[in-house]
């Protein structure tokens, strides 16, 4: 397999801007996050209430997503996200000229979900155009769009200083407005999008067991990717007492390893498989996180982090290079089940971490829990392996039945 192989096996027009609506909307979805300590110093806000504040989008964000996800698979994934980036200049323009208060603020929050629930369509909308041997890869890459955090959490805090948070919502119009013209013109729907079916048909996947086992294993995976992403920069002021931007630069560099490295996740499970992959990283993850819990010095924890996140964003691609194997024809749906339970993952962690915080008057035993989840996800890996391997042995994910 060559990278080469994507430009003759598929659509590398749609490809990149089905990475570019991603990464454009990601980067909206934790915008709140990125922001969070100038907004928890405007509105003076605890512990619990700064962990609700970034998480309400990565909650609503699991909602839309169901409902994307659908979309994608009766109207095609073109039409679906042109209405979502529509939709999603309406918070940016409402936290603009107002956000003055805390009920607003969470309406805003919930509205910018609609730019989290991209990932049920980038996703398809990409997976459509490549063969089974080429899903972990163009998966990865529509997938690495989950980088755009890297932009907010690099730029958002610096902005906000120079012209308030109010502002900062506003500036993002600027890259959303490029990428939908961008996408208008150049994304196309592939042939094999499947014909719609009744809403009652797609119900059936609820009862498959592979739903579920990628629902909890993506809560974990992604979840922690993004609940971290969002809820680091708080965790660093409060518990370093970094500047805000210093803060925003490290929670930078923690996310580039789990953005950059969900391709290489994908790549790497095309190749040996996708459980395999996911059985490694899961004890990589805990390991870090129980380590992150003990609070050392600033030093070590950046390091824990930084490789805690590679192997969080490694695991998203190795999810995502299981999931079309299986459900190839409710690719939309399952794309956009799947990404819910991991948006419902990213809204416990930071509730986790600033509810414990606020009853311990420490992060430890947050981070603590983290890692306890991590080798639960672990001991679920080898009890589905067996499982995953006789059911698919003779199906079309042969990478997993070595």
């Amino acid at each position: 397999m060559k990278l080469s192989d994507l430009k003759t096996s598929g659509h590398p027009s749609t490809l990149a801007c089905s990475f570019l609506y991603f990464d454009v909307s990601f980067m909206i979805w934790v915008m709140l996050g990125a922001l969070g300590v100038y907004i928890s110093q405007d509105f003076g806000l605890s512990p619990f209430e700064k962990g609700f504040v970034v998480a309400v989008p990565i909650l609503s964000g699991s909602v839309f997503r169901l409902i994307l996800g659908v979309m994608t698979d009766r109207i095609g994934p073109k039409k679906t996200a042109v209405i979502g980036m529509l939709v999603t200049m309406v918070p940016l323009l409402w936290g603009t000229v107002g956000g003055r208060s805390l009920p607003e603020l969470y309406a805003i929050g919930i509205l910018l979900g609609v730019a989290g629930a991209s990932f049920a369509v980038a996703l398809p909308m990409a997976s459509r155009w490549y063969p089974p041997h080429l899903q972990g890869l163009a998966m990865g890459i529509a997938g690495a769009g989950n980088s755009g955090t890297l932009f907010a959490t690099l730029f958002g805090p610096r902005l906000a200083e120079q012209f308030g948070w109010h502002s900062v919502m506003g500036i993002a119009l600027i890259p959303l407005a490029i990428v939908f013209i961008m996408f208008v013109a150049f994304a196309k729907d592939s042939p094999s999008q499947p014909a719609p079916q009744p809403l009652k048909n797609y119900l059936h996947v609820f009862t498959q067991k592979e739903t579920w086992f990628f629902c909890l294993l993506y809560s974990v995976t992604f979840g922690g990717f993004v609940g971290l992403s969002s809820f680091l920069a708080i965790f660093f002021v409060d518990q370093y007492q970094l500047s805000k931007i210093h803060a925003g630069d490290f929670v930078t560099l923690c996310v580039a390893a789990g953005s950059f490295f969900r391709p290489v996740g994908g790549w790497i499970s095309d190749r040996i498989g996708g459980t395999k992959v996911l059985s490694v990283l899961f004890i990589v993850v805990a390991f870090c996180m129980a380590g992150v819990s003990s609070l050392p010095s600033l030093s070590i924890v950046i390091v824990l982090l930084f490789i805690g996140m590679m192997g969080l964003g490694m695991g998203n691609g190795a999810v995502f290079q299981l999931v079309p194997q299986r459900f190839r024809k409710e690719i939309g749906m399952v794309t956009g089940i799947v990404g819910a339970a991991g948006g419902i993952g990213g809204f416990f962690l930071p509730n986790i971490l600033g509810t414990l915080k606020q009853m311990t008057g420490s992060y430890a035993i947050g981070f603590i829990t983290f890692s306890c989840i991590a080798l639960l996800a672990f001991g679920l890996v080898l009890g589905a392996g067996y499982y995953w391997r006789k059911a698919w042995r003779a199906g079309s994910e042969p990478a997993d039945a070595s």
